[in-house]
Order: C-alpha cells, then structure tokens, then sequence
C-alpha cells in the first residue's frame, strides 16, 4: 500500500462537527485555508453522507478518509462513500481485518508498544499514535527506537508551534483536531477561525 500521498498531506484534519452541514463547511474552510487531509470522524452525523458530498466536491484535490471508524459497517460505508482512508481509535483484529477488505489505507490506534506491535501484526498500514499528546514527541521517538520502520502518526497534541517536534521525531503525517478546528469555533460557525487555524498548520506542516 503505498502511503506517498499521506506523506505528502503531512496534516490531518481530524473533523468532529455537530452536524453534517457544519462539517462541510468546516471542510471548505480547512481547504481554503491550505490543509487537503481531511479525516471525517463517525462522531459526525452521517459522516458517510459528507464524505460523499466532499468527494464529489473536491475529488483528487483532497485526501478525504473516515476516522473513529469502530465498525465493519462503517468501514464499509466509508469505502462506498469515497473514503481513501480509514482510522480507528485504537486496534481491534477483526475490525482491521474488515477495513483492510475495503482495499483503502488502513490506520489503527495504539499507545504503548505491545498496542503497536499489534497493530503491525494485523496488517495496518499506519500506526496512530494516540492520545499523543500523553508523551509528547519525546514518546513518538522513544518508539521509533524499537519500531524504526513502521509508519506512526501521532493524533492529539499537535500544535502549529510543535509540528516540526513531531516529525523531527519520526511522524510520518500527524493528526490535529481541536487546536486546528476547535469545537468552540465549530459551535458558533466561525469559519474564518478556522481557515486561519488551517493557514498556520498548513505553513508549518509545509516547513516542518
């Protein structure tokens, strides 16, 4: 599974929005402000249904998965609706063997290493790392120690100020959610807050 266009996006946008028109307008404010890397999360109404209307939107001009994906089903429907990727919070074996059917990327949730080594033994392409900001990017390298080759993405505590922490640390993308798209800003439909949010991540993720 090649992981060159997840390497490229370098930032995530992990959306949890209140409604499924918040999270489209959401999306449209994170591309405006330059992050392509959009992760809709099943924590959003009828995220299948917004993954479809993004994908219709934007097509190859974003990289558009679904995240908290926690079932076959939702796998499923993710896929059909024109997910890229898929990620779960943490690694469950038969849950990543139902999203490695659906033929998409396939990024699972662990935190300590015998969590990561699981996450390798059933096949996941990516490891989310995940609270990550329990350990910080001092954590992310002290895994990379023993993991120096398996693709780790750390998920929470991503900031435009420490992004380059993080992949001076070995990420191979990051995942940012509430410091990029904050539910605050999501709640009063301050989009502007957020295309700025996304201009800084974006800026730093391009540098980093």
């Amino acid at each position: 599974m090649s992981l060159d266009t997840l390497k490229s996006t370098r930032v995530l946008a992990v959306l949890r929005a209140p409604s499924a028109r918040s999270a489209l307008s959401a999306a449209d404010a994170l591309v405006s402000g330059g992050v392509t890397g959009l992760e809709i999360t099943y924590s959003t109404p009828d995220a299948p249904a917004v993954i479809r209307d993004l994908n219709d939107k934007y097509g190859d001009r974003i990289y558009l998965g679904a995240g908290t994906v926690t079932t076959p089903d939702q796998a499923d429907a993710a896929a059909n609706a024109g997910a890229r990727f898929l990620v779960s919070p943490g690694t469950r074996e038969s849950l990543t063997a139902a999203m490695k059917a659906t033929g998409l990327v396939v990024m699972t949730g662990a935190l300590s290493p015998s969590e990561v080594m699981a996450a390798v033994e059933y096949g996941s392409d990516v490891v989310k790392i995940f609270p990550a900001s329990l350990g910080g990017p001092a954590y992310l390298s002290a895994l990379r120690g023993p993991f120096p080759d398996v693709p780790l993405m750390p998920t929470g505590g991503v900031t435009p100020e420490n992004i380059g922490d993080w992949f001076a640390a070995g990420a191979i993308a990051v995942g940012a959610g509430g410091d990029l798209c904050s539910s605050a800003a999501l709640a009063a439909g301050d989009w502007a807050e957020i295309t700025r949010r996304a201009e800084l991540f974006s800026v730093a993720g391009v540098s980093a």
